[in-house]
């Protein structure tokens, strides 16, 4: 038989799918968030400060409450009280969601991801459902350990709740998801900035000294407040401000997911329009 009439294999099952599928890349991008020291180092500091100031704000209020005004007496949340460390958290959080992407930048790893993975798009979705799934297990797991271990403490005084207390649940499932989605936002920025040191600062800025500056605004401008990222995310914690300046807790978090949605689709055009 000459070579001419070796006949062509057409079987569709062998052959292979031009890329790798979703599910590949989703391992990949997890392969790299577990191996990577900072992550666990990162994760871990979220989780002890959710935890920690947990237990030293509750055992601070015990101890303080019997000494404590009418007045700070009615404006006391035993919940809010026990997630107190959430403040913190999402600095750690939001610090983790930038090296996501920056570090592969600085290592120059971005360029073997992208040859592998031509579909910048499906990396970049990866790498935002990984970590947001990481991050709101461990952070909403944190938050559980958080609030029971702080509504222990102010049981001794008689004013711990339950987890079935109105709004409790919300709040505890909320401070994870708040988390997750934040990271996410860190991830956009530092996809579009590609350094750590601005991302992370961008980070700061919009989370914490936005609302801060937003808050030497005229009353007039009180509206305006309540869209900023991070007061339109903890109006889920009940922490976004008062009654007649914070959204309703799951319209605000939609606002929040908005901004989310936002940062990630500019990153998403930025990583295809730029080169690695």
């Amino acid at each position: 038989m000459s070579v001419t009439e070796i006949p062509l294999v057409r079987d569709s099952k062998l052959i292979k799918p031009i890329g790798p599928i979703l599910p590949e890349v989703l391992s990949s991008e997890w392969t790299k968030l577990r191996t990577v020291r900072s992550t666990y180092w990162t994760l871990f500091s979220a989780a002890f400060v959710t935890i920690g100031l947990a237990v030293l704000v509750c055992a601070i209020v015990a101890a303080q409450y019997s000494t404590m005004s009418a007045k700070n007496r009615a404006s006391f949340n035993p919940v809010t009280s026990s997630l107190a460390g959430g403040f913190l958290a999402q600095l750690c959080i939001a610090v983790l969601g930038v090296l996501v992407i920056t570090n592969e930048y600085s290592s120059g790893m971005i360029r073997a991801t992208f040859a592998a993975v031509p579909q910048r798009l499906t990396v970049l979705g990866a790498k935002a459902a990984v970590f947001a799934t990481v991050t709101f297990v461990v952070m909403t797991s944190a938050a559980f350990i958080a609030f029971f271990a702080g509504q222990a403490i102010l049981s001794s005084q008689g004013v711990g709740v339950s987890i079935g207390s109105p709004g409790a649940l919300r709040t505890v499932v909320g401070t994870g998801m708040y988390v997750a989605v934040l990271g996410l936002l860190a991830l956009s920025l530092g996809t579009i900035i590609r350094k750590t040191a601005g991302a992370i600062t961008a980070v700061v800025g919009m989370i914490f000294i936005l609302p801060a500056l937003a808050d030497l605004l005229p009353s007039s401008m009180n509206s305006v407040q309540k869209f900023l990222p991070s007061n339109a995310g903890q109006a889920l914690l009940g922490t976004g401000g008062s009654s007649s300046t914070a959204l309703a807790p799951w319209p605000g978090f939609a606002v929040f997911c908005l901004w989310a949605v936002i940062g990630l689709s500019i990153a998403g055009w930025t990583l295809v329009h730029r080169d690695a």
